[in-house]
């Protein structure tokens, strides 16, 4: 049983808050990405429930067992750094099976001449050899056991560093940034792999990023943290399409999701019904919500700025009016192209419109209706 449950978790730095009264509880077994900018207290929060910073107020048990005050060891939790925090003097045999060797040996099983001599030195050693090579098997760098650290590509550190954790058999795995120091297609290839160990240990994993790539892709739920307060939490696609507040709707989705006044769309007939919400004073709306039409009264019209082709993808950008404002809509090669500079309509579906008042949280429904 491995549930991780926070309750009301303060921490401040001299006068700076840092946590806010976070509370949240995460299920054994699940993957939980922690996203948010940088200094919003994610790691704070991560660190804290590895027992290597101490909360100011609030609780945090895990596996339904208070674990204020205990130390990082007792918590039955592994962390996996940004750094890696491998020895570099240590071949990767001997950084992964450090953890079983300080466990397992005795102070006098573990010195280099005396300890290979004391009885049961052999058969301890013969175990831990066993694990590491599983380990090691399991993420592809059995191999490389002989060497240092320093002739490794980041990527393989990386599954050193997971192999590592992976022989202590915590119940609960911390990344703290693990794949920041990686190139774009590393982090692409080690997402995957991280989210396949997952499946294959069934552990809890707590996975801290900036990157909201990362935790769209992989995790259970998500959970949008800014300014030491915990925004949302859910499923990714919820956060995708019914964010609450809207620093989430900001944060989460690639193109960022288009956000304009209410003055732009009060008298459009193609958009809305009678009445938005008397609070709205932002809507907003996906990228893929809207199309380009051919400018007609009654529509909110707007110039072509920009053209961005990805290949399967074409991102065109549109000053509204008096240029004050700019949308970005997704369309496909296959749509209808517009040049830089013309003019263009745009539609939006009223069904995928997202209003918000003046403090950013969500309100009110769009009556849905037919475009005039």
């Amino acid at each position: 049983m491995a549930e991780i449950e926070l309750r009301g978790i303060e921490k401040r730095y001299g006068e700076a808050p840092v946590l806010k009264d976070v509370s949240l509880k995460i299920k054994d077994g699940e993957f939980l990405t922690l996203v948010g900018p940088s200094g919003c207290g994610k790691s704070t929060l991560l660190r804290i429930i590895a027992g290597l910073e101490d909360q100011d107020a609030g609780e945090v048990s895990v596996g339904g067992r208070p674990v204020d005050g205990a130390r990082p060891k007792d918590r039955d939790v592994a962390m996996v750094f940004q750094s890696y925090a491998l020895y570099p003097h240590l071949t990767v045999f001997d950084n992964i099976a450090l953890p079983l060797r300080t466990r397992q040996l005795s102070f006098a099983q573990r010195l280099p001449l005396i300890g290979p001599l004391l009885p049961g030195h052999t058969g301890i050693e013969r175990s831990i050899r066993k694990e590491v090579e599983q380990a090691a098997a399991m993420l592809d760098v059995a191999h490389l056991l002989h060497r240092k650290p320093g002739q490794l590509s980041g990527g393989q550190r990386q599954r050193v560093a997971l192999g590592r954790a992976m022989v202590r058999h915590p119940t609960v795995f911390l990344m703290d940034e693990p794949l920041s120091n990686l190139d774009a297609r590393l982090r692409v290839q080690m997402r995957t792999e991280i989210t396949s160990l997952h499946r294959r240990l069934g552990v809890t994993f707590v996975y801290v990023t900036h990157d909201q790539s990362e935790a769209m892709t992989m995790a259970d739920r998500v959970a949008v943290m800014m300014g030491g307060e915990l925004l949302q939490v859910g499923p990714p696609e919820e956060l995708y399409r019914e964010p609450q507040d809207l620093r989430v709707a900001e944060m989460i989705g690639s193109p960022k999701i288009n956000i304009v006044a209410r003055a732009h769309w009060a008298d459009d007939r193609s958009v809305l019904s009678a009445a938005l919400a008397p609070q709205a004073k932002h809507l907003a709306f996906r990228p893929e919500a809207a199309v380009l039409i051919t400018p007609a009264d009654g529509v909110t019209n707007g110039t072509v700025t920009d053209l961005e082709n990805l290949g399967s993808d074409i991102f065109v950008h549109v000053a509204l009016r008096d240029g004050s404002e700019t949308v970005v809509i997704r369309t496909t090669p296959d749509e209808r192209r517009f040049s830089l500079g013309s003019t263009v309509g745009l539609k939006v579906d009223a069904a995928r419109l997202m209003q918000f008042d003046e403090a950013g949280r969500r309100c009110g429904n769009i009556e849905r209706v037919a475009a005039a």
